[in-house]
């Protein structure tokens, strides 16, 4: 499915149009210039690579952005039209010129100065852009007063906000038999990949885009997998933070104890900055009162990060998908050659079913705390169930709302049922401390989960394999996802995940390996993929 142009703001998509046919004056002088590129400038362009060309003047953030609209309108609206970017924003590029006037009179903010950046639509901003979580029923909602802190700690970087994402809608959390991807505003977002797979969710649209090198990197969010699959999948770094240390405040909610935001990038340095951009303290979020935060995350980059380290491998993670045990066994090879202590251990996850509860109750909870501070015609849950009936055809096409029903169902976060629930959660981040401890380990590593599945909206996800991502999301734990290697031209991610507050030894170790193996290679756009290994 492709988007529907009507299904943005009429004069958003006019002025987005404008800038794009203008990008392409732009663009090739920034594709000219670009120090020993041979492509365009965009397709795997590091931060630092695009920070050194507007430093030297090959080109300024205004010609960046004029070339990420042209290579969005070529790649993502027309071409293989992988459908990632929901919405432009029609001031990137005059924000853009101020960002370069900034730069000309001396002043350079820091690495993310005049990058483009796209963000997941559940993070508001208060702009001339929507703030949907992909509905339809939140189209006409009252604006956002205030950005996102995540949105106002970008912009203090220098980051230039592009445009909106597409997403699984509500972050994925509406239908047991939901289509990864999918919004009822959006349509359907396809893997750069193999375009009859599924991108994952919920951050699909930020996966997609920063894969295909429509912005310099992306923000998602994640409440258990919606960075880290998504970025898995779709050949990226990925990050999902110790929960407090990027702030939740203007985030449309899932799980007060599991929700961030975090980055999504081609290089782990690319994400270590993003992380850096985003992470802080934020008075309208307490869950960041304690967060352990580095400004900058670069200096725990080291190529020799891997040399003594003492790794635990999950065994369970394996014998799911041979073709991913493969990339996996490899993975784990090369890290042992340099110079890593790989020791098994057993990560059990009995916790699945309280999870659930957990998240049903802390919804509604959310939902309907933000809904009715939102404004707007929907402004709560039980409202926003009778919306997706009243326009059935345009927001249950395929799937229902089956969770938004269970969700309903409860009651306060005073239940018995709840509180329960919650203290068998918090044995998640004690199994992962415990085996950290007893082992003497810096990390857990394994397969973050198998090959994208064919898109199906009618019949919905059909995952399979490994999934490496609920104890570090219940738990509330870091963890880092790079790209492994590819079995049948799919990406194919190794996870680290960590005890709270250990993003800098993750860094660390994802670094050393993401440099030793450069598994990491740009998508072909391909219909399906390939038959052979």
């Amino acid at each position: 499915m492709t988007r529907d142009p009507s299904s943005l703001d009429r004069r958003t998509f006019l002025q987005a149009a404008v800038a794009a046919g203008a990008a392409a004056t732009l663009a090739p002088q920034v594709r000219a210039q670009a120090p020993g590129a041979s492509g365009p400038v965009l397709e795997e362009a590091t931060l630092d690579q695009l920070q050194a060309g507007m430093a030297e003047g090959h080109w300024t953030a205004e010609q960046l952005v004029g070339a990420c609209l042209s290579r969005i309108a070529a790649l993502d609206a027309a071409g293989p039209k992988v459908n990632a970017v929901l919405e432009l924003n029609p001031d990137a590029v005059a924000l853009a010129r101020a960002l370069d006037a900034e730069r000309q009179a001396g002043k350079v903010r820091g690495p993310l100065h005049g990058i483009p950046v796209l963000i997941k639509d559940n993070l508001e901003t208060a702009d001339r852009m929507k703030t949907t979580a992909g509905s339809l029923a939140l189209a006409d909602a009252p604006a956002p007063t205030q950005d996102a802190t995540a949105v106002l700690r970008l912009r203090l970087a220098g980051a230039v906000i592009l445009g909106k994402t597409n997403l699984s809608e509500w972050a994925n959390f509406r239908s047991t038999h939901s289509s990864s991807g999918w919004s009822g505003r959006g349509g359907q977002t396809r893997n750069p990949y193999a375009l009859d797979r599924t991108p994952s969710g919920s951050s699909s649209g930020s996966a997609a885009a920063a894969a295909s090198s429509l912005c310099a990197v992306a923000v998602g969010t994640e409440t258990d997998g919606s960075i880290t699959s998504p970025s898995s999948v779709c050949g990226l770094v990925g990050i999902k933070p110790t929960v407090g240390l990027v702030s939740r405040a203007g985030i449309i909610p899932i799980s007060s104890t599991q929700d961030t935001a975090g980055p999504m990038a081609r290089t782990v340095r690319d994400a270590a900055i993003l992380l850096g951009a985003l992470a802080g303290a934020d008075p309208r979020d307490p869950a960041t009162a304690q967060a352990q935060v580095q400004q900058d995350y670069t200096p725990f980059l080291h190529l020799d990060g891997l040399k003594g380290a003492r790794l635990g491998v999950v065994t369970s993670l394996f014998g799911q998908q041979p073709h991913v045990d493969a990339v996996i066994q490899d993975a784990l090879a090369l890290m042992k050659a340099r110079g890593a202590t790989l020791v098994e251990v057993d990560l059990k996850t009995p916790y699945a079913d309280a999870e659930q509860t957990v998240l049903l109750y802390e919804f509604k909870a959310g939902l309907d705390a933000y809904l009715a501070a939102r404004g707007g015609a929907v402004k709560d849950l039980a409202a926003l169930i009778a919306y997706d009936q009243a326009h059935r055809a345009q927001e249950m096409p395929y799937f229902g709302q089956e969770l938004f029903h269970q969700a309903q169902a409860k009651g306060p976060l005073t239940d018995a049922a709840y509180v329960q629930a919650l203290a068998a959660c918090a044995q998640a981040r004690q199994d992962i401390t415990g085996l950290l401890a007893q082992h003497q380990l810096q990390a857990l590593v394994g397969p973050t989960g198998g090959t994208p599945w064919l898109i199906d909206p009618i019949n919905g996800d059909a995952a399979t394999g490994p999934s490496f991502t609920s104890p570090a999301a219940v738990g509330g734990c870091p963890h880092i996802t790079v790209p492994a290697g590819f079995a049948f031209g799919l990406p194919v991610g190794l996870s680290f995940v960590a005890g709270p507050w250990q993003e800098p030894q993750l860094l660390t170790l994802a670094y050393a390996f993401e440099q030793y193996r450069n598994a990491r290679r740009p998508p072909r756009f391909l219909p399906t993929a390939p038959s052979k290994a």
